[in-house]
């Protein structure tokens, strides 16, 4: 490996928390087995009351897991797995080698881990003309509009508090790589109020990872046009969820889109916009 390639591999391996493994997790009092709950209380009881519990459960990690991005660990930066940073590397570096015009982009960052990465491939090739676009409502997922979109019915992603992280946190988080500076371009909002308007020209790289189908048809609707001939667009939640695979569909089919899906790991795919003849 050349010195680009380390630097790369580590970032991967540090965004995804591969080189750490996993860490114990806090558990409450109350998640515990009645009996060992009633056991701890009485233990409680026999001090001064002063005493502050904290117990902790050891969690395994497994290695092909997070490979595939299956186990969701707590401390990462991103959760897609080794899989699709793999694949996100694979598609920006041959942009970037083919000169497909455009900036790199993801609609749906959680922790940022995917455009941290986006933007560290940028500086390994020491890019300098092209930014990275960080969008997300940085409040987590919408309410289903289950009217306007019916594949949406009974989505409960919105109650998921996880899911809500802050632009603020996000951008400590590309700050701790050295990765925060002026290539690096946020559009905070619901996508429906953020990307009909948004500020960018071109695209080389494309990734979705809205979950949902009105999220996923927003950026497909307002950003799949920006993509280049020869760039790349990926979808991170395919496989995983119907919503988001029946939105991919609809609008390939609406616009005659033919090239061929490839097929990432379990869950995420992507395609390359042919090239104009």
């Amino acid at each position: 490996m050349n010195s680009t390639d380390l630097y790369l591999d580590l970032m991967k391996r540090c965004l995804s928390f591969s080189i750490w493994g996993e860490v114990p997790k806090q558990v409450e009092l109350d998640q515990l087995p009645i009996a060992q709950r009633t056991a701890w209380r009485a233990l409680l009881a026999v001090g001064d009351g002063k005493q502050t519990l904290r117990l902790m459960r050891n969690i395994e990690f497994d290695p092909k897991l997070r490979l595939e991005g299956l186990d969701h660990p707590s401390m990462a930066h991103t959760m897609i797995g080794l899989k699709r940073l793999d694949n996100l590397q694979f598609c920006v570096e041959e942009a970037l080698k083919n000169n497909v015009p455009g900036d790199l982009m993801e609609t749906g960052v959680w922790r940022g881990g995917s455009t941290i990465f986006m933007r560290a491939i940028l500086k390994a090739h020491q890019i300098t003309n092209r930014k990275v676009w960080v969008a997300d409502s940085f409040q987590g997922l919408p309410e289903p509009d289950e009217t306007r979109y019916p594949a949406d019915k009974g989505d409960e992603l919105h109650l998921l508090s996880h899911l809500a992280v802050s632009v603020e946190q996000v951008k400590q988080n590309f700050d701790r790589y050295g990765l925060l500076d002026d290539q690096v371009e946020f559009l905070p909002g619901w996508f429906r109020d953020s990307l009909p308007n948004a500020p960018v020209k071109q695209l080389a790289v494309l990734r979705l990872d809205g979950d949902m189908y009105e999220s996923t048809m927003d950026a497909l609707t307002h950003l799949y046009p920006k993509l280049s001939s020869g760039g790349y667009l990926i979808v991170d939640d395919y496989g995983y969820l119907e919503s988001c695979r029946q939105a991919v569909h609809d609008y390939r089919e609406a616009h005659n889109i033919t090239a061929p899906i490839h097929q990432v790991d379990w869950t995420g795919v992507y395609w390359q916009c042919p090239a104009e003849s």
